[in-house]
């Protein structure tokens, strides 16, 4: 790319672009804030990379009806993935990001990335099969639940990840993925939720603060349509962030009263577990609240509540547009309504006014939708010549 274009204003044209909040040139100048000869740099560039289409004519706002932009359909396929603990869920996206094809497989994070990479390559063959058959790999994407290095992609001392710490899992997913010589994506579950949470409310979402609460909890926060990364990749760790009521219980980072003792998937399990079993796995911890079991309730409300502490001064310090809660606990009212309480409890009156409270409106797929949108933004994902 040529030098006088920055890397971040290419991907913020072709954010705006492919989330359909910009069709123009002139709607590119006024979101991006910049002059009407820099995004004409811009678009020239991509279309000569063959990037973009620039055709047919919008209505006139009183002057030349401008050219429409978008994004050139290409044909072919992008296999995406997000890992858990135990199950990986496998994603067949068309080139355009839209989600075709899903599919739940069982993992063992701790087998490592070789086997862990394998099982998500034959799943995805196994969905290219019957969904799309002789189509081209365009782009591999995978969201890690751990600190991610970014743009390495190495994986940082992650807590729940055995022997993975220092693995750089893109050379072994290139080699799952039989030397496949197209983009590939490494990062982290929560960031790539986020951005696929931003892109499907919409550019008008402003900043917002994403929380990934399931067997973990991760955060991020994305401003300007662009995840806010730090130093070396490795923010929105709130995980391990110390909370008043924690009772001290020891986490897996080795340290005590951290969020996840006392607000995640995993925590629950532990504290609802009958005496003599392993715990409650979250289906049942779901099934469980809308059956309306008081304890189960009780206990998951408080948990909602101490995810609000934890949040209460990043809202205060940050003044976001809005706070999602996404992943599995998400989809319990008891424990959205109990963070959303507590943030009104514990913020400024002045950063809770206009502050949206919700839950996710991507769901299962947002991580798979946001690594979609990575690729196709931070890379030229086009059909191999």
């Amino acid at each position: 790319m040529h030098p006088s274009i920055p890397a971040t204003l290419r991907d913020q044209t072709l954010g705006l672009l492919s989330s359909g909040a910009a069709t123009s040139r002139a709607d590119l100048a006024e979101a991006l804030r910049v002059a009407p000869s820099t995004v004409t740099a811009v678009v020239r560039r991509l279309i000569e990379e063959g990037v973009l289409l620039e055709e047919g004519s919008g209505r006139s706002t009183g002057g030349r009806r401008p050219r429409i932009l978008r994004l050139r359909e290409t044909d072919g396929v992008l296999a995406v993935a997000e890992l858990g603990g135990k199950h990986a869920r496998v994603g067949l996206l068309t080139a355009g990001g839209a989600v075709r094809d899903t599919a739940e497989v069982p993992i063992d994070i701790g087998a490592g990335p070789a086997a862990v990479f394998g099982t998500v390559h034959e799943t995805f063959a196994r969905l290219q099969a019957t969904t799309a058959p002789g189509q081209a790999l365009l782009g591999v994407g995978v969201a890690l639940p751990g600190p991610v290095e970014f743009p390495s992609g190495r994986v940082i001392g992650p807590a729940r990840m055995p022997g993975w710490s220092g693995a750089e899992p893109a050379v072994h997913l290139a080699h799952a993925f039989d030397d496949f010589a197209g983009p590939l994506l490494v990062d982290n579950d929560a960031k790539a939720a986020a951005i696929g949470e931003y892109v499907t409310r919409g550019q008008d979402t402003g900043d917002m603060i994403y929380v990934k609460a399931g067997t973990g909890i991760g955060a991020c926060l994305v401003s300007d349509g662009q995840i806010f990364r730090g130093g070396r990749g490795l923010s929105g760790d709130v995980t391990h962030v110390r909370v008043a009521d924690s009772g001290e219980r020891q986490c897996s980072c080795g340290s005590r009263g951290c969020l996840e003792t006392v607000a995640s998937g995993a925590a629950l399990s532990r504290q609802l577990a009958a005496p003599g079993t392993p715990g409650m796995s979250l289906q049942d911890i779901m099934v469980a609240v809308h059956d309306g079991d008081p304890a189960v309730v009780t206990a998951v409300r408080q948990a909602g509540r101490l995810l609000g502490v934890a949040l209460s001064g990043l809202v205060n310090f940050l003044n976001p547009s809005s706070v999602v809660v996404g992943g599995a606990l998400s989809s319990l009212d008891v424990y959205v309504a109990a963070t959303r309480s507590m943030l009104y409890e514990r913020c400024l009156p002045s950063m809770t006014q206009a502050l949206a409270i919700e839950a996710s409106a991507a769901g299962p797929d947002a991580a798979l939708t946001g690594l979609g949108h990575l690729l196709r933004t931070t890379a030229d994902v086009r059909s191999p010549s």
